[in-house]
C-alpha cells in the first residue's frame, strides 16, 4: 500500500514512448504508456514482460493490473494479438508482480546509494526533527505500534506536509534489509531528491497493478495485434525478445 499522495499517478521519466497511446489486448481501450504493460515473445514464443520497455520485438501492450494480466491469459490473447503461438502460464500476473517488486526495490538500493535513505527509527525520527520527509516507509510486517509513533511525531513537527507525506507500506523487513544492506530495517525515510521520486513512481506502479481492476471494455469482442506501425507502434523489428525478463 502507497498511503497519501503516493496514491497518484505520476510519470516515470525515461521509461518508454511519451505522448503517445497504446491499445490495450483484453478492453481495447487506448491507454497511456505508464498504465499499460508491454509483453514480447521470447525466441521459444513465451510471452516475456517488458516493464522498461526496451526489449526487440513486436509488443502487445495489456492494462497495468493483476486482473488485466490474468483475463489476458485466460483468454489466450497474447496468441491472438501477436498472431502467433504463445506461451502464457497462470504464473504470468506473479511473475510481474515479482518483477515490479525487483523494479521498486532495485530504485530504493539506488536511492540508498546517493544518500537519500534514513533507515532506522532513530534516524526517521532525527529527519522528522530536521526537515519534512519526501516519504516514510514503513516493513508491512511491522509493529503498527511504531508506525503511528513515527506519523504522530511528523504531524507533530510538520503539520502542513504531513497529510501529504507519502507512507510506503509494501515490502517487508526482510526485502527491506536486502534493498538496504542492513538487517532489521523497520522504519525508513527518504529525502526529496530525483532518486527518491524515482523510487516512489514504481511504488506506485506496483500499488496500481495490485489493485487490480479493469478499463471499460470495448463493445468489440476481437482482440487487438500487437502492431509495428500506426498509432500503436513499437519498434520495427520483427525478431522475438532475447531475453526472458525485464532489465
Amino acid at each position: 500500500m502507497v498511503r497519501g499522495v503516493g496514491s497518484r499517478k505520476q510519470t516515470q521519466q525515461g521509461e518508454g514512448p511519451e505522448g503517445s497511446e497504446r491499445t490495450c489486448l483484453i478492453t481495447r481501450a487506448k491507454l497511456a504508456p505508464d498504465d499499460l504493460l508491454r509483453f514480447v515473445l521470447s525466441p521459444d514464443g513465451v510471452v516475456v514482460p517488458d516493464l522498461r520497455r526496451k526489449l526487440p520485438g513486436r509488443g502487445a501492450w495489456v492494462q497495468a493490473s493483476r486482473d488485466a494480466v490474468a483475463e489476458a491469459v485466460h483468454r489466450k490473447a497474447f496468441a491472438r494479438g501477436f498472431k502467433a503461438p504463445a506461451q502464457a502460464g497462470g504464473d504470468l500476473p506473479d511473475l510481474v508482480d515479482a518483477l515490479l517488486v525487483k523494479d521498486a526495490l532495485q530504485s530504493l538500493s539506488m536511492a540508498n546509494k546517493a544518500g537519500f535513505v534514513l533507515a532506522g527509527a532513530f534516524k526517521v525520527e532525527q529527519e522528522i526533527a530536521q526537515r519534512a520527509p519526501a516519504a516514510l516507509i514503513e516493513a508491512k510486517d511491522g509493529s503498527p505500534d511504531g508506525a503511528r509513533k513515527i506519523v504522530a511525531a511528523l504531524f507533530r513537527r510538520w503539520p502542513e506536509a504531513a497529510g501529504e507525506t507519502p507512507r510506503v507500506e509494501l515490502f517487508d523487513s526482510g526485502q527491506l534489509d536486502l534493498a538496504l544492506g542492513r538487517t532489521n530495517v523497520i522504519h525508513a525515510a527518504l529525502r526529496k531528491g530525483a532518486a527518491s521520486d524515482a523510487f516512489l513512481a514504481r511504488c506506485r506502479r506496483l500499488a496500481r497493478y495490485r489493485a487490480g481492476g479493469l478499463a471499460e471494455a470495448a463493445p468489440q469482442d476481437s482482440v487487438p495485434q500487437a502492431e509495428t506501425g500506426g498509432e500503436s507502434a513499437d519498434e520495427p523489428s520483427d525478431q522475438p525478445a532475447r531475453d526472458r525478463g525485464s532489465e
